[in-house]
């Protein structure tokens, strides 16, 4: 597989008139899809007995969750968080890509995040003079969804992770090292760690980012 730099509209492009989705193939124990939707489709309301999250990519949806279908609209850059067995149904007046991750076993959420509304992810973690901060979003025993905040200066050396994982940048800029070539890396652009692969991070000022880690 290539690794460079990306965004999920590439991955799955919005088709006029269309819903799609497209399997990210991070591993069979948690079920992770860019979806994207034209202007003015619909998904009807479903339910799932797993809890899910989504992921704004690109453009806007609307969410509509539970009996009384309350709408929550989801753009570019937020999380939103469906407890199991909730129906939701999905509308977009001009187009949206997002991304669905659905674990199999139980998800345990950060109390910072509430069911059935949407955040923006860079709000969620802040930044800590000198530091790299980490806030974990959600997990289960064979995934994890976190937050990073690199301040100036500061970066990751060259490690190993123990599974897939995708790295997204929320804001600023980074250079990621993997396998021994450098990728810059911009705010909304995404980047595929395969497991083992030896990566690396050096923000370049200010820098915030997600990892979702498939442990397989």
């Amino acid at each position: 597989m290539e690794h460079q730099p990306f965004t999920v509209a590439e991955k799955r492009p919005i088709r006029p008139e269309m819903t799609v989705s497209r399997p990210a193939k991070l591993g069979s124990s948690t079920g992770v899809s860019w979806f994207s939707l034209g202007a003015g489709t619909s998904i009807t309301a479903e339910s799932y007995d797993s809890p899910v999250l989504y992921l704004g990519a690109e453009g806007s949806a609307v969410f509509l969750l539970g009996r009384e279908a309350k709408p929550v609209p989801l753009g570019a850059g937020e999380v939103l968080f469906v407890p199991p067995g909730t129906l939701c149904g999905v509308q977009s007046g001009e187009g949206a890509i997002y991304t669905e991750i659905i674990p199999e076993k139980e998800l345990i959420m950060n109390n910072i995040v509430k069911s059935g509304e949407a955040f923006a992810l860079k709000d969620l973690i802040s930044y800590e003079e000198g530091s790299i901060a980490n806030l974990d979003v959600a997990h289960t025993d064979n995934m994890k969804f976190v937050l990073m905040a690199f301040d100036e200066g500061t970066g990751l050396t060259p490690h190993r992770a123990p599974g897939n994982a995708i790295l997204t940048a929320l804001e600023g800029k980074a250079i990621i090292g993997y396998e021994g070539k450098d990728y810059e890396l911009n705010a909304g652009e995404s980047f595929r760690f395969d497991k083992n692969g030896l990566h690396s991070v050096t923000a370049q000022g200010r820098f915030k980012m997600s990892l979702l880690l498939v442990l397989e």
